[in-house]
């Protein structure tokens, strides 16, 4: 048997020592974790113990709530026009990939929307250069992605706030990997299966003043408030999920908090970038170097028969989950929390290897 190196974009690796702790503690009891009533005290702590984890992991001030929902990113794409673009409004939604451009989709559906800044016209190489958000009258919400898994770029600063316009932001593939300015953020969601824990739980982190005025025109399920007045217990949660996800940011408090996981996420990053720069276009990055993901490494060979046999040779050495996603080709590595730096070491050593062997 040799080592598995789990690249996957999402889902994506989890902590070895939170698999070990859900199988040795979740399922310890003659009633597992799994088979929990979410009536019970013994759920209850598990899920409030983990509203405060995240809480604290992300410093999340006293005047927001944290939801814990359904459906993914996805279902966010729609819940948040819908609860937020009223008639007479209008939202802006900044374009850098695929995610950011399903959400617009959806909102358009629900109401007026407008496109506020795009990469699209240089294949989203690179994040606009927005400084300070001056939207349009009438603007209900500005809306972008923080990470593009796709196309492997990240915003690194956030534009300064306009006015008492709320921000919104898709944060599913880069939560919890660096420090969050609340100043600059009213509302928050990422879908879990990346850095905070398995699939099947959404994190929604939003201004509780926000609520106030939500529509409550839409079906009960899918009001923002419905939730947040049951604590996210009005329907069955995905407990197992939840408690999985509570590990995490038990993971995430010993490794020294989000502060020092960012640390040690750009130096994961840079070791392979670093490569790429010096392979003499060997390996060339899709983003621009200003707007690299420390998240989502997307890049090309010289050849697409090259990056087939990188791809191939890659899988048998143990590196699994590097192709690139189906819409752009190429290879993809996904440098999540639970990745390694012992992982990136060994994959940027084949990555020498491999050049060194098929270059001119």
């Amino acid at each position: 048997m040799f080592n598995v190196y789990n690249f996957n974009p999402g889902p994506s690796a989890l902590p070895s020592e939170v698999k070990r702790r859900a199988k040795e503690e979740g399922f310890s009891k003659d009633v597992s974790v799994m088979e929990l009533s979410h009536r019970s005290k013994e759920y209850e702590n598990i899920h409030f113990g983990t509203k405060e984890k995240i809480k604290h992991l992300l410093s999340v001030p006293d005047h927001y709530d944290i939801l814990f929902l359904q459906g993914g990113a996805s279902l966010q794409f729609a819940m948040l026009p819908m609860n937020f673009l009223t008639p007479g409004k209008k939202a802006g939604y900044v374009l850098t990939g695929s995610w950011s451009e399903k959400a617009f989709e959806e909102a358009s559906r629900c109401g007026e929307t407008y496109t506020y800044a795009s990469g699209a016209h240089d294949q989203y190489r690179s994040i606009p250069e927005i400084h300070t958000w001056e939207p349009s009258e009438n603007t209900a919400y500005l809306h972008l992605t923080s990470n593009n898994t796709i196309y492997g770029t990240q915003w690194y600063s956030l534009p300064e706030p306009h006015l008492d316009t709320p921000v919104f932001i898709d944060a599913s593939s880069d939560i919890f990997s660096k420090p969050v300015n609340w100043s600059k953020v009213d509302l928050l969601y990422a879908g879990a299966q990346k850095n905070a824990g398995p699939s099947g739980v959404t994190i929604v982190i939003v201004r509780k003043d926000l609520l106030e005025d939500a529509n409550t025109t839409i079906p009960k399920i899918l009001q923002y408030t419905t939730h947040q007045k049951k604590d996210s217990l009005y329907h069955t949660p995905p407990t197992f999920s939840i408690y999985t996800m509570g590990l995490v940011m038990d993971w995430l408090k010993d490794q020294g908090g989000v502060e020092k996981i960012y640390e040690t996420n750009a130096e994961k990053a840079g070791l392979l970038y670093k490569l790429m720069d010096e392979s003499d276009h060997f390996y060339q990055p899709h983003a621009d170097q200003l707007s690299r993901s420390m998240m989502n490494i997307t890049f090309r060979l010289p050849s697409v028969e090259l990056e087939q046999e990188f791809l191939s040779h890659a899988k048998e050495e143990g590196f699994i989950g590097l192709k690139g996603h189906r819409s752009i080709g190429g290879c993809r590595i996904s440098l999540y929390n639970a990745v390694t730096l012992q992982s990136v070491n060994a994959l940027h050593d084949f990555m020498n290897a491999f050049r060194r062997n098929h270059s001119c």
